[in-house]
């Protein structure tokens, strides 16, 4: 029997299951497998019952990354579980909707669920020439299930008790599973609705069919992850041919060919069908044809020899035709939207329609699978890629012209006038009147982070497309946002757009502002030497014009960019400049910001007190605005300033209130900044534990906002302060995550840093040759960026670990470099420092008064300085140098003057490091009873700082004391401790030490008491 097509062929396909014609050509979607449970084998009009096609389900095919889906489709199917008895699983074309029924289908029926039998009917809901209506999927079921042509009741209600009947039948040997495929509308299914529990009707339609008589569990169907996407394409190819090469040797092309399906089953069916059909085709080949997205959707069809076809864009277009003319005109326009997603407000501008009405389009095209709402009740609605590119071909056939250019226009306008009212809550200090587009800053905080991707990609939308004053006032209304959000890549974007479209515009002053935009951008992301020309441009183009207030504005960014390559007095020199302008032009908020940017490049030059003056007055003026935020970073820096000066309790205040405040403002990424400058105050009063919780608070805001350049700063200051309670594994690894942090974002300079900070954590561990393999890392990399400061520092530090392997000829020239580049960048603090470690690298090879020379100058330029600490701390050493030249009267003045020092500052941990070296001073002068004391002193002061490593060395130094006192039961007892306690540190060296020391006193012990005084000189 043959066809002309058209509806009747659709007739009777559907009502064919059953008969022996389905196995004619044409007819397999049906794919029945008969069970005949009558006796005769000849059946037909009035020869008895009908064969029963109840185990009828078509062949399932591989399933690839639905896992989850299929376990939540699997649990509605269960006859055993309370639930509707109509499943339906929905989405776009293509997606994969009938191989996830089908797998579910036979994974069901595999477990026994559905002895009663499965059945199978397709709706064919979106053919062109016409769906299978309920009562002829209705009269196809019943065949299935026996009965004869002649004993169809006539009406449809009598079909559907007959169908309900003949369910209750086959219940006695279990429940029924009907799968109905490719629903598009309600009444082809509610037919087909099983009575009796435990029976289940599962379907698959491209729409949301939600219908109150329906009552169905709806299961939605996304694309494919970009992995499982590859997996199946891969998994197709090798099905086909085990053998084949090209997953394996073209894994990025199989990627970028899984990227331009879009996750979608059906057009990577397609690919794997072209690639499978020419072996030698190259997935390279595929991918560059398929890269172009204006001829993606026709690329992406396959068709076989025998004619049947398979095309993406066809499957589109079946759903698109189903759409009324309010939707259908959304559809289109949608595709003008440059994001990936679009807000119901922004639909309404786009077609110029009402909220509500707008809200209903976007419902209907979701109800057709053609967009959905992510997530549901978000008011933000998202296409699949492929679908817009549909939609687009459709805008440019139907739309061309005015109705697009309308629509386009409305579009910028709306992103335009939000962001500028947006813009206007995040810039508004405190009193200052703001639109009432949104409620508070929060709430326009919240929108831009919604509509982000949206606006930076209309800024260079609107610059192509010939609206050049919307990019630029677009992009200016994002500074603020993209800068606190440290978006720093869309702003080098939105800002570049920016200028070209002032430039075209000839408006100096948009130029202008766009230049300082982009510099600030560029000093971010550490492009530095383009930071600083660009805000040089910037400023000319200011003193052309004669705009007194944005030339304090370049001066003040050109100030900040200068900083960062060290070149600090042409930065304290602009800053001071733009402070002047700005207060002469009685902009106090300006002249706020620039005298906190003074204060920290004072603070670089070690100009203290100038810094915290500075800072003070910036933080009055914020206060007397009252500009939270501003505060807030006032208090920040200012607190910077008090721990050069070692005002730490004062620190740990400021910035605390600044936390405090970020937290109150939601500014997530400044309270972080705040907490890590918390930390090191902290660890500065040895505070190690409150630190370490403080940068674990840090790095969890980084974790949270993805700021993976913060996060990897976090890592660094804790590894710092892990290390100081001798957590050293977990120092490493926190110090190495930072590394590979910086590494992964590409930026040298931080990854420098954190090298040099797992190089100083491997030393403690002893493991040398690794601190100095990490270290030569460090300092080629500060090499290969110039930057000569980080590499004297990389220097001084390697310089530190070859002494540790007595290498220390080659400490010597390293520490004598960092103390000469130090010298040549007039850094004169790190230049003491430097001379400070070179002197004992002297000590270690008995050039004593070399070492006393340098150890001299180090202690005399920290008094210059007025840095009292590392005062005591040179003069600490130069004792040492003391000592071992044996000018030990000179050694106790210099251990006692750093004691002293140390105690003034209330640095109890310097005190108690000058104390031991005092004791061990007075130890070779014979002056035993006061050694006692001061390593006496030493002890309690480790104890009550918890220092249990400072604990065991001042025990190990006392025991030597009282062994000259002959206080030997004594000396046992703390040389026991001392070694119990290096034990317990896993520290053998000073462990190995303090038994050698214990091994001398019981020694002593064992003697006679009247040996000769020349056997005491001899072993002494």
């Amino acid at each position: 029997m043959t066809s002309s097509g058209g509806p009747d062929r659709i007739s009777q396909e559907a009502t064919a299951s059953g008969r022996a014609r389905v196995n004619q050509a044409g007819r397999d979607q049906y794919h029945n497998e008969y069970v005949d449970n009558s006796t005769t084998t000849v059946w037909g009009v009035g020869a008895g019952p009908a064969p029963q096609a109840v185990a009828g389900l078509p062949a399932a095919v591989e399933l690839v990354g639905r896992q989850e889906r299929a376990g939540e489709l699997l649990d509605a199917l269960d006859p055993d579980r309370a639930g509707p008895g109509v499943v339906v699983v929905t989405g776009l074309a293509g997606v994969g909707k009938t191989a996830l029924a089908l797998h579910a289908a036979h994974q069901a029926r595999a477990r026994g669920w559905f002895g009663g039998g499965t059945l199978f009917v397709h709706l064919r809901g979106y053919d062109r020439a016409g769906c299978v209506s309920g009562s002829q999927a209705l009269e196809a079921l019943l065949r299935a299930m026996g009965i004869r042509d002649e004993d169809l009741p006539p009406t449809t209600g009598e079909q559907e008790s007959l169908y309900r009947s003949a369910l209750a039948r086959r219940a006695q040997a279990g429940p029924v599973l009907v799968l109905a495929d490719d629903a598009s509308a309600t009444g082809q299914l509610l037919p087909l609705v099983p009575a009796g529990p435990g029976h289940r009707l599962l379907a698959t339609s491209r729409d949301t069919l939600a219908s109150p008589d329906l009552a169905a569990r709806l299961i939605n169907l996304d694309q494919l992850t970009p992995r499982s996407a590859a997996d199946l394409i891969a998994g197709a190819l090798t099905r086909a041919r085990p053998q084949d090469p090209r997953p394996i040797q073209e894994p990025g092309a199989l990627q970028e060919v899984a990227g331009c399906c879009g996750g979608l089953p059906l057009a990577l069916t397609i690919v794997a069908a072209q690639l499978t059909a020419d072996p030698g085709l190259p997935i390279a080949g595929l991918a560059d044809a398929l890269a172009d997205a204006r001829t993606r959707l026709e690329a992406l069809r396959y068709q076989d020899r025998d004619g049947r076809s398979l095309g993406v864009q066809a499957a589109f277009e079946l759903s698109y035709r189903r759409l009324e003319e309010d939707p259908a005109r959304l559809f289109r326009l949608l595709s003008l939207n440059p994001g990936p997603d679009v807000a119901t407000d922004t639909a309404a501008a786009l077609t110029g329609r009402p909220l509500r009405a707008a809200r209903q389009d976007l419902a209907a095209l979701a109800g057709a699978g053609l967009t959905g709402e992510q997530p549901v009740g978000s008011g933000r609605w998202r296409m699949h890629d492929l679908t817009r590119l549909y939609a687009a071909e459709l805008c440019q056939r139907h739309d061309h012209g005015p109705p697009r250019e309308q629509a386009l226009n409305r579009l910028l306008e709306h992103y335009y006038t939000t962001t500028d009212a947006a813009d206007d809550h995040l810039r508004a200090l405190p009193g200052q009147p703001v639109p009432d587009r949104f409620p508070d800053a929060a709430a326009a905080l919240a929108w831009l982070d919604a509509e982000r991707p949206n606006l930076t990609n209309t800024v260079p939308l609107a610059a192509t497309t010939g609206h050049l004053p919307t990019a630029v006032s677009l992009a200016e209304c994002l500074t603020v946002y993209l800068r606190r959000r440290r978006h720093f890549h869309d702003a080098l974007t939105t800002t570049e757009h920016a200028i070209t479209a002032a430039r075209e515009l000839s408006d100096r002053h948009s130029e202008a502002r766009a230049l300082n935009n982009l510099g600030l951008a560029l000093r971010e992301v550490r492009r530095f030497e383009e930071a600083i020309d660009t805000h040089t441009q910037d400023l000319a183009i200011c003193r052309e014009l004669g705009d007194r207030h944005s030339e304090a504005r370049a001066l003040n960014n050109l100030g900040l960019a200068l900083q960062q390559v060290r070149r600090f007095e042409e930065a304290i020199d602009t800053h001071t400049q733009a402070a002047d302008t700005f207060r002469e032009l009685d902009d106090r908020h300006s002249e706020g910001t620039a005298l906190n940017n003074l204060g920290t490049a004072l603070q670089q030059v070690r100009r203290f007190q100038e810094a915290i003056d500075t800072h003070t007055q910036d933080l009055a003026i914020c206060r007397e605005l009252g500009d939270r935020h501003s505060e807030a970073q006032a208090l920040n820096n200012l607190g910077l300033a008090l721990q050069q000066v070692r005002r730490f309790e004062e620190a740990i205040d400021t910035h605390t209130q600044a936390a405090d405040t970020f937290r109150e403002l939601d500014d997530r990424h400044s309270e972080g900044t705040a907490l890590n400058n918390l930390g090191t105050a902290l660890q500065q009063v040895r505070r190690f534990q409150e630190a370490i919780d403080t940068h674990t608070q840090d790095l969890a805001i980084c974790r949270e906002l993805g700021d993976r350049h913060s996060e990897g700063q976090a890592l660094n200051n804790l590894g710092n302060a892990l290390r100081q309670v001798r957590r050293f594994e977990e120092a490493i690894d926190t110090h190495t995550q930072a590394a590979d942090i910086a590494r992964e974002l590409d930026d040298r300079h931080s990854e420098a840093r954190a090298l040099n900070n797992l190089g100083t954590a491997l030393q403690e561990v002893r493991r040398f040759e690794e601190a100095i393999d990490t270290h030569t890392q460090d300092l080629a990399i500060c090499r290969e960026l110039g930057d000569r400061h980080s590499e004297a520092q990389a220097l001084g530090n390697l310089g530190l670990a070859l002494q540790e392997m007595r290498r220390f000829e080659e400490a010597i020239d390293t520490h004598t470099q960092a103390a000469d580049t130090f010298r040549e960048l007039d850094d004169r603090h790190s230049e003491a420092q430097a001379l400070n470690n070179l002197g004992l690298a002297l000590q270690q090879v008995r050039r004593f008064e070399e070492a006393i020379d340098t150890h001299t100058q180090a202690a005399d330029t920290f008094r210059e300085l007025d840095d009292r600490h590392s005062e005591a701390r040179a003069l600490n050493n130069l004792g040492t140098a003391l000592q071992q030249v044996r000018r030990f009267e000179e050694a106790i003045d210099t251990h006692t003057q750093a004691a002293d020092i140390a105690r003034e500052l209330d640095d109890r941990h310097s005190e108690g490091t000058a104390l031991n070296n005092l004791g061990t001073a007075l130890q070779q002068v014979r002056r035993f009873q006061e050694a006692i004391d001061t390593h006496t002193q030493d002890l309690a002061i480790c104890r009550e700082l918890g220092d249990r490593h400072g604990e065991a060395q001042a025990l190990n130094n006392l025991g030597l004391a009282l062994q000259e006192m002959r206080r030997f039961e004594e000396a046992i007892d703390t040389h026991t401790q001392a070694a119990d306690t290096f034990r317990e540190l896993d520290d053998r060296h000073g462990e190995s030490t303090a038994l050698n020391n214990l091994g001398n006193a019981q020694d002593a012990m064992r003697r006679p008491r009247g040996l000769p005084a020349l056997w005491r000189k001899l072993t002494r």
